[in-house]
């Protein structure tokens, strides 16, 4: 199937690893061109050296810390120098830390909402006068929490929610720029986050990290965790061509583990 992405511009936050990495991965092989980035550098050449290999899409970079409004005016301002436009934004962020009510500062609920929710609000804001006229499709990453919340994750349960609420309402007001805009939500995908919280609920338990895994695996119909490569394939789809018609949704990647209708 043609998806329609070859020689489109696509912005990924937060790209250098995990769920990020993967979409750029899977947009590179397609032949897209793709801003990378994150708070690293050096991660991010290492990172374009690797993806250069993929396909026929081409890479570039920018350091940016997503908390910061000027640095990603500047993301979305350097990424249309480098490539002509944006056609494709990709809004993604590390996961805030885990912790009861309680335990959350000020300042812990301060950071996470710059970090995972006014980011996105930010970027979008920033790549819709490159979308508006010729169309555009836009992806929010989120978490499961969406629909079943996590204990021990307030901070996400609480954010996340917020994107939800974005997406839906910026469905209508983008439709009219022919601006398309999904939530994809992951459940349990193997990744670094995935991982350290998994440390996180062993050393809390006083268990090991395999039966961790274990009793997280019986809660999923599926019987495993997801790959990157498998969540990114959905977003891809997505962002494709294929998809002309499905706008403020959220969309739950997590092999059947959310018991939610």
């Amino acid at each position: 199937m043609e998806l329609g992405l070859k020689g489109k511009v696509a912005l990924v936050a937060a790209s250098s690893q995990g769920l990020g990495l993967a979409i750029a991965e899977a947009l590179v092989r397609e032949g897209a061109h793709v801003m990378i980035t994150s708070r690293n550098p050096e991660k991010l050449h290492e990172v374009k050296e690797g993806l250069t290999k993929l396909g026929s899409g081409l890479i570039e970079y920018k350091a940016c810390d997503l908390t910061k409004a000027d640095d990603i005016q500047n993301l979305a301002e350097e990424t249309a120098k480098r490539f002509g436009t944006i056609d494709l934004l990709v809004n993604n962020a590390g996961g805030p830390p885990s912790g009861t009510f309680e335990q959350m500062s000020d300042e812990d609920w301060q950071n996470s909402f710059e970090l995972n929710l006014l980011s996105h609000v930010r970027l979008i804001r920033s790549v819709i006068p490159h979308m508006r006229g010729k169309g555009g499709k836009i992806v929010n990453i989120a978490s499961s929490s969406v629909k079943e919340p996590i204990p021990g994750l307030i901070l996400s349960n609480t954010f996340r929610l917020g994107i939800v609420g974005l997406t839906k309402t910026l469905s209508s007001e983008l439709a009219p720029y022919q601006i398309l805009i999904n939530t994809v939500a992951p459940g349990r995908i193997s990744t670094d986050r995935v991982a350290q919280l998994d440390r996180s609920a062993a050393e809390k338990h006083g268990i090991s990290i395999s039966e961790v895994e274990e009793n997280a695996k019986r809660a999923i119909p599926v019987g495993r965790y997801g790959k990157p490569s498998e969540f990114a394939s959905y977003v891809l789809f997505l962002l494709s061509d294929v998809n002309s018609y499905i706008t403020g949704q959220t969309h739950l990647v997590d092999g059947g583990m959310v018991k939610s209708v």
